[in-house]
């Protein structure tokens, strides 16, 4: 559980660039509240809403087996999509099962996604799946994490095919996660060439695991504390190298910025830290009331911007300024596109 501490205590990094993104307001929007659908269209996965809780309680453990069961029935009363931390600890330790399994036992009929590293066997992916009951796997890259990580990982040989091989294996769609610094280009184009279902581009902005770890170094590795690729220009990246679903993490502060996400392409959106700290901060009541307010929100705004769905925001107008724009810019996209678009 340390690591859920470290993470509430250390909080969000800022710099996913959101802010960087303007929305042009749409005086004439010609529809009404009522008008608004934000089922999401997300190919595999089939998500009933563009919010999701994301990964965040792996290790096991009593109190990851209450996070989870409270992450649990607030999924269940909102009608949203939960993922759990890694389970490589219940794999290898059948006892730390519980706080795995509580998740389908509080609900019973959600859309549940597994957790495993790249690290996995095509026969752990299986057991992960089968542990829950998942209807998805997340398959997660943290080199970033394991080279901070004192005891961490120092080879990531195979992980490709590793993941190739679950994703032609596996019964249930496969997404490929980061784990808070984000999918790039080239990344995007390798994991194009494989079976997965979808990437989750968890950019740099949110939780920042090489600033949790250097906490338990002796000597800190500071220059990981502020790699890895913006959030927002991750999302851009994924879209235009992966032709499936795009999911947007890291650093995703409420809906207006879920809105932004889905205007530069993603097709769902996942927070992990900011729920976490509603959870154990202020309850499971006041996390409902959280959920239920961003649905809400994300409403509101779609109205203003006369989008239907939320795959009419991709075609809605924004303006890409300061340092996103030059990112953009130098990575070989054109700014300017996104602030001409036309909704159908």
């Amino acid at each position: 559980m340390d690591h859920i501490q470290y993470a509430l205590s250390t909080g969000q990094s800022a710099g996913a660039l959101f802010d960087d993104v303007r929305i042009i307001h749409q005086a004439l929007p010609n529809l009404g509240v009522e008008d608004i659908s934000i089922h999401t269209e997300t190919g595999d996965l089939k998500l009933e809403s563009p919010v999701f809780i994301n990964a965040m309680t792996g290790g096991g453990g009593s109190q990851t087996e209450k996070l989870n069961g409270m992450l649990a029935r607030a999924a269940k009363e909102t009608g949203i999509a939960m993922a759990v931390g890694s389970q490589m600890a219940a794999i290898k330790d059948a006892n730390e099962r519980a706080s795995y399994e509580i998740v389908r036992k509080e609900n019973p009929h959600g859309f549940i996604m597994g957790n495993l590293g790249s690290e996995a066997t095509v026969q752990q992916a299986k057991d992960a799946v089968e542990m829950i009951g998942a209807n998805a796997l997340q398959i997660h890259l943290n080199v970033i994490q394991e080279l901070t990580m004192p005891e961490g990982d120092r080879d990531f040989k195979g992980a490709m095919e590793r993941i190739a091989e679950i994703a032609e294996n596996l019964s249930v769609p496969v997404i490929v996660k980061e784990t808070g610094f984000g999918i790039s280009r080239e990344a995007a184009e390798k994991l194009a060439g494989t079976q997965i279902a979808a990437i989750d581009v968890s950019g740099y902005g949110g939780t920042n695991f090489a600033a949790i770890e250097n906490e338990r170094r002796a000597r800190k590795l500071s220059y990981f504390q502020e790699w890895g690729v913006p959030t927002a220009a991750a999302i851009i990246e994924a879209k235009k190298a992966f032709p499936k679903t795009v999911l947007a993490s890291g650093g995703i502060r409420g809906a207006q910025d879920m809105i932004k996400a889905f205007m530069l392409g993603a097709n769902a959106a996942g927070l992990a830290g900011s729920f976490l700290k509603m959870a154990v901060e202020h309850g499971e009541s006041r996390l409902v009331s959280e959920i239920e307010s961003l649905t809400e929100d994300l409403q509101m705004m779609m109205t203003a911007l006369g989008a239907k769905s939320i795959a009419e925001l991709e075609n809605c107008p924004v303006i890409i300024m300061g340092e996103l724009h030059h990112y953009l810019a130098m990575r070989g996209y054109e700014p300017s596109v996104y602030a001409n678009r036309k909704k159908n």
